[in-house]
């Protein structure tokens, strides 16, 4: 469906598109798909045109799009926001009948992809205190068309080689796993998901222009965010005190801050302050509201030739935020991104892969699942004395690492060390001691010393 290019749809969008409107045999008719694209998912240009319609022309209009829920502690009153049209919740309001119909849906999330129904209230200034013209929501449909079956997912894993898995999660990702020269670049490509399974995962990715960072993060999944750069201030990413309004990382799964070398981080002691809190717990204080996550924090910038090196301060031309080596110890891993090849045609999907739209959701699911996490500590055992930022950072990327690569694993038995060494513990113990190197670069004095050296891991010989 080549055609869908034009109209720039993240990934997990159009595979809902086309799953809407497949036949038995996966044909579309395209006039038809292509009638409710542009009836249901205009362009955020022709929101005025939509207001027109809603306000002076007293109609419902249906559009597919994220929706924002919120609910005032002072009133009671509930209200949304369209982010992707720029409509705020002081604008809207959802009527009591209505909120009773659609809020099991909607209370899921901060952030809910679906099909809205919108109407209009009118203003009326005979009564007191006067009511305000309001858009508002008339009626809701959740986006996912299907109950996902977590152990389906994972049962089905038994039916494919770790080979044949890898090109799978690649197709799902809209790569063509065949466009690959070896099994290494497959696997640094996947290491762009591990934040998508695991909870409060914190990456750094430093990569050449064009290898699809910002595709990845920003296309994939309905359930992060991909900032555009610019500024990223306190007030945005966690928590706005004037607004009352929560910040990037509530709701989702994970923030990815692009073109991290050009932003602009506002109060840079302010902020670095409050990441570092956020990034240790998943948890801050801002001025006295407590803000608790689960999303991990993604570093992505561009890198030059020069200083792709491990070896070196690949860390050189970021922002000053990043010179200060107690935020960077709380990066989990870093990716190198010189390891991935740059998109080319030979790299995009072509015929059948599994639905995006349906992957993401799988991944998302995954993120509760604690028995991963135990089974990782119960079979890695780590050297005495060991610095314990670094142990965490080890067996929660091996744990990410595990979701993606073998979901069926359902206990300690199933485990097969070759392969958990390989494709898990040590690709995680490699992240890790590029961060570790960064560190030693930065605070030598600090990080040089054996109490923060990185210990050894390995596999318990009795589990």
């Amino acid at each position: 469906m080549s055609f869908l290019k034009t109209l720039k749809l993240p990934s997990f969008l159009r595979d809902w598109v086309l799953r809407k409107f497949e036949d038995e045999d996966g044909s579309f008719d395209t006039e038809e798909l292509l009638d409710f694209v542009n009836t249901y998912m205009p362009r955020k240009e022709a929101w005025i045109s939509i207001k027109e319609r809603i306000i002076t022309g007293f109609e419902k209009v249906k559009l597919l799009t994220k929706i924002a829920i919120d609910i005032s502690i002072k009133t009671g009153e509930v209200s949304f926001s369209l982010p992707e049209f720029g409509l705020e919740s002081k604008e809207t309001i959802i009527e009591p009948y209505v909120w009773d119909n659609v809020k099991d849906d909607l209370v899921k999330g901060s952030d809910i992809w679906g099909v809205v129904e919108l109407g209009y209230r009118l203003p009326d200034d005979s009564v007191k205190p006067k009511i305000q013209g309001k858009i508002k929501l008339t009626d809701f449909t959740s986006f996912c068309p299907y109950d996902i079956s977590l152990d389906f997912y994972k049962d089905v894993r038994n039916e494919f080689n770790i080979s044949q898995w890898l090109d799978v999660l690649l197709g799902a990702m809209d790569y063509n796993a065949a466009g690959y020269n070896d099994e290494h670049s497959k696997l640094a490509m996947l290491m762009r998901l591990l934040p998508f399974v695991e909870k409060n995962l914190n990456i750094i990715e430093l990569a050449p222009k064009g290898t699809g960072k910002s595709y990845v993060f920003g296309n994939v999944s309905k359930y992060g965010l991909l900032t555009d750069g610019g500024k990223v201030s306190r007030a945005k990413m966690f928590y706005d005190n004037q607004k009352k309004n929560p910040g990037y990382v509530v709701g989702h799964d994970y923030v990815a801050i692009d073109e991290v070398k050009l932003v602009q981080f506002g109060d840079v002691n302010e902020m670095r302050s409050v990441m570092q809190g956020y990034m240790e717990r998943g948890r801050c204080d801002v001025n006295g509201h407590e803000v608790v996550s689960d999303a991990g924090i993604i570093f992505l910038g561009n890198i030059e030739s020069d200083n792709m090196d491990e070896y070196k301060n690949m860390l050189v031309d970021l922002p000053s935020l990043f010179r200060e080596s107690a935020l960077v110890d709380r990066m989990h891993g870093f990716i190198r991104g010189w390891d991935i090849p740059p998109m080319q045609p030979k790299l995009k999907i072509s015929g059948w892969a599994l639905n995006t739209e349906y992957f993401c959701s799988v991944l998302h699911l995954l993120r509760d699942d604690i028995s991963y996490r135990a089974i990782v500590d119960k079979i890695v055992e780590v050297s005495d004395g060991a610095y314990e930022r670094h142990v965490e950072a080890v067996k929660r990327l091996t744990t990410a690492y595990l979701k993606l690569l073998f979901p069926n694993v359902r206990t300690v038995e199933d485990i097969n060390r070759r392969l958990f060494l390989n494709y898990c513990l040590r690709p995680a113990v490699k992240m890790r001691a590029i961060v570790q190197l960064q560190l030693e670069i930065l605070d030598p004095k600090e990080y040089k010393t054996e109490s923060k050296k990185m210990p050894v891991f390995k596999l318990k010989e009795d589990y």
